[in-house]
Formats: structure tokens, sequence, C-alpha cells
């Protein structure tokens, strides 16, 4: 019976961690699995020895805050793997974290996969150093990481990207009603959601026809939002995000995954970030790439309007949303959005990974042999 530990440290990664633990225990109906994930890897039979509601950190201040919890965490999984004994160890993104672990994996012997790629190529290229020594198969998901890493010397494999399969196909949207519905989407990490949400909801009274609603994540309680968002009509929506997007005309996001997830449901959008000033100035020196949003990244030209820090202000938030109501604006990014969805590949990422880690595990196999 095949084991398989897996770490995952937050909301996408658990989220694409479950439907990879879905696809394989479809490959290998016997596999066990156990380790770092949330409410969505804990439903496809996983147990957890770590929830991410204690790993969700973000930013260079905010991680440096929180290091006492962070190392006693990675003691605890290091103490868990060793005990567990897994024939392998998948880690999903979480840099961070995960390439730490990888050494530490590597060096008990156990065969390493990793599943959605850190973004080595915006920042820290020399950590692909880590992965070619300590990673036996990597699996990306964007389509110019596999000839990144190609060039690094790295074992990789282009799986095509998991969204597509949780998101599938979606109409075009008819033009926007008289009474819009916005969607905030905040990000899933309690900071940026303190510091977003805030900003976001000063919005409300520049578009009194519209309707506003909030994105819930899944690993923040739902009276944090609510704390937030006192004396605002703005509606909560708790771990529901896609529903909302698939009614939604037009959104305001926070930079991450979820640019491409309201992208993939064509929903035009202002992407906006502001982190701690810390944070940003130090991001600013070491990150070398030109746009924050895996929608620009991935077109390789700006498709969504990106405001950062300083130009995250209620005056041109309101210019850039009104600037997408427009007919000839609002068509221009849909045809943009429909070459996003070509550049990402076909559906079936996470079966294809299963199958990579299915071979990772008969090589296993077949070296006891």
């Amino acid at each position: 019976m095949p084991k398989l530990y897996v770490i995952a440290g937050e909301d996408s990664g658990d989220l694409h961690g479950s439907n990879l633990l879905k696809a394989l225990k479809q490959q290998l109906p016997e596999v066990t699995f156990r380790g770092v994930g949330g409410d969505n890897m804990q439903a496809e039979g996983m147990q957890l020895s770590a929830h991410i509601k204690d790993t969700n950190f973000m930013g260079f201040w905010e991680v440096i805050t929180h290091l006492n919890t962070i190392r006693k965490l990675f003691a605890r999984v290091k103490a868990d793997i060793r005990s567990w004994q897994p024939d392998a160890v998948i880690l999903i993104d979480y840099p961070g974290f995960n390439l730490r672990m990888a050494r530490f994996v590597h060096g008990l012997g156990l065969p390493v996969v990793y599943y959605i790629s850190p973004q080595l190529w915006a920042w820290k290229k020399g950590r692909v150093k880590k992965i070619r020594r300590y990673v036996d198969r990597m699996m990306v998901i964007l389509p110019f990481e596999q000839e990144f890493y190609a060039r690094e010397g790295v074992e990789v494999e282009f799986v095509g990207h998991p969204l597509l399969d949780v998101i599938g196909e979606i109409s075009l949207k008819t033009a926007p009603s008289e009474q819009p519905l916005i969607a905030l989407l905040p990000g899933s990490r309690k900071q940026e959601i303190g510091r977003m949400l805030p900003l976001m909801l000063q919005l409300i009274p520049r578009f009194p026809q519209a309707r506003f609603v909030v994105a819930g994540a899944p690993s923040q309680p739902e009276a944090f939002y609510r704390q937030l968002m006192a004396g605002t009509p703005a509606g909560l929506w708790m771990n529901r995000t896609y529903e909302l997007l698939q009614q939604a005309d037009f959104a305001l996001v926070t930079s991450g995954t979820a640019t491409l997830e309201t992208a993939l449901h064509r929903v035009p959008q202002v992407v906006c970030y502001k982190g701690s000033t810390l944070s940003y100035l130090i991001g600013k020196r070491l990150i070398q790439v030109p746009y924050i949003s895996l929608v620009n990244l991935i077109m390789g030209r700006q498709v969504v309007t990106e405001l950062i820090q300083q130009q995250v202000r209620p005056h041109l938030l309101e210019a850039e949303l009104r600037a997408l109501m427009q007919p000839q604006a609002h068509a221009r990014l849909q045809a943009d959005y429909a070459e996003l969805r070509q550049k990402l590949g076909q559906a079936g990422a996470s079966a294809r990974a299963a199958r990579v880690v299915g071979e990772v595990l008969h090589s296993r196999v077949g070296a006891r042999g």
C-alpha cells in the first residue's frame, strides 16, 4: 500500500493538492496520504499533521515576525515524516518551507516530487540549484516554466494548469446589468486581507448602483471579515469564490492565483496589491519580472491593469473600473482571456501529475527489488 506525504502551505495549494489526491486515488486505489494541507485535502482522505491556517504567511516582514512558529512547524513535520516513513514526498509550491524540506527528505533517501513550481524565474533564481540537487521530478503548470527548468538541467514536465479542470469552460458573459455585481477578492492570508479589503471597500460610495460582494477565503474565520466590513452594505460569500465569479460583472483582485481564476471566469478585473513598506522595498530590489499578475506574466504583456503599493487609491481604482465598463475595453479583454486559456494547455493536469507520481513510486519499488 503506497504512502505519500504531501505538503501544501496555502489555499491554492490545498485546492490543487486535493485534485491531485483525487486523481492519485483513481490511479492507485490503495494509496494513503498524510501531510500539511487544508479542508479540501482532508476531504480527499489526507490525514493532516498541520493545517494551512497555521502556515499561511506572506511578505518578508510577515515571515520574519512568525519565524518561531515556522521553525516549530518545520521540526514537527520532519519528525512526522521520519515516524510515518512514506514512500515519497510531494511538495506543492510554498517555496520558503518546501525547498528546505526537499533537502531534508532527500537526505532520508526518499523520492521528492515537486508539483507547482516556486516562482524562481521571478526572483532568487539561484535556488534552482537546490531543485536540481534535491528534487527528483518537477511538474510545472505554466508554459514558460518548462523551458526555464530544462535550461537549468532539471528533469521537468509541463502538465498543464489544474485550474482548467476546476473551472471548466465558462460562457461569455453578456453586457453588465444596470446594477453590476463587483466582486472583491482581497486575498487569502490574514495580513493581505487586513490591508487590502478596507481599501477595496472605499469604492462602494463611488458606485451607488453596484452591488459589492467579498469573496471569503476558507482558511479565515467569517468574524474576521465581518469586523473589517462593519458599517458597509457589502455582501460576504464564504468559500464560494467560483460561484461569485460566475455571477460577477467586474472584480478587484489582489495579485496571486486569484487573478488567473478571475480571468478563466472571463470577469474583467483590476489587479491591486499593497504590502508592508519593508516587504515592498525588499521585493522591488529582488523581483525580476515586469508584472505581478499571472495573467500578464503568461501573456507576456499587459492584459489587465495592475495598481501597486501607492497606486492603490480609491480614485485610481475607480478610474480603472470605469474604464473596464466601456464596451470596447470589455471586448478586447475577452479576446485576450481566450488567448490566455489557449496558452495554458489542455485540461487533465491533475491526472497527468498523478501519472508522474505513479512513475516515481514504480521506480522506487523497482529499485528496492
